[in-house]
């Protein structure tokens, strides 16, 4: 696994936890010789994120839609930054640059992120893991409704044991190595034309 991407906040949050939690998760990335993929943005956690993967000798992807490059809220230091017209190409080539995503604490965006990548893999648009960094038990009631779609029989079993969570980036790190992806929802046979339509 070359590449993480990483969703977070675009703001510090209201516990210092959080800001330390990204700083050790880019520090980590760029150690272990992985390219940090994120959303491009100097603020909050992801400023952080990016801040720390680069001190760290690390390379960094940032992928940032033109309008908020016109509100100067790309990072400037970055190793590379590519701007896309908007939110839809953002993620799309995040996901293309990415082999496994993890989300930190963060809001609305970040949920979202990470629950279309999910969505992907279940639909076998990708096999790539997916993953909750659960920092102080931030994800709890998120991984209990998770959980609650499986239970009533929204979400099969195999996805939701799939989707990886822990209070430790380097037992995700370590998970994402040995990740065996699950059988997607239509089955491998279909994966091809699921591709095609999604491009």
């Amino acid at each position: 696994m070359k590449s993480i991407a990483i969703f977070c906040g675009s703001t510090l949050g209201s516990d210092a936890i959080f800001a330390e939690t990204a700083r050790q998760t880019g520090q980590l990335v760029a150690e272990q010789g992985k390219t940090l993929v994120y959303g491009g943005g100097r603020s909050g956690l992801m400023g952080i994120v990016a801040d720390s993967a680069l001190n760290a000798g690390g390379q960094v992807i940032g992928v940032i839609p033109q309008g908020l490059v016109d509100r100067e809220l790309a990072h400037p230091h970055l190793t590379e930054l590519h701007i896309v017209k908007n939110m839809h190409e953002r993620k799309t080539m995040m996901a293309d640059l990415s082999d496994g995503f993890i989300a930190l604490p963060g809001g609305a965006g970040t949920i979202e992120e990470i629950f279309e990548q999910w969505t992907w893999a279940q639909l076998g648009i990708h096999l790539k893991p997916c993953a909750f960094l659960n920092v102080e038990g931030f994800y709890d009631h998120l991984l209990q409704f998770i959980q609650l779609t499986t239970e009533k029989g929204f979400t099969r079993s195999r996805f939701t044991d799939a989707l990886i969570h822990s209070e430790s980036i380097e037992s995700i790190l370590d998970t994402f190595e040995n990740f065996k992806a699950p059988e997607p929802k239509w089955g491998v046979k279909d994966r091809e034309q699921l591709v095609k339509i999604d491009s």
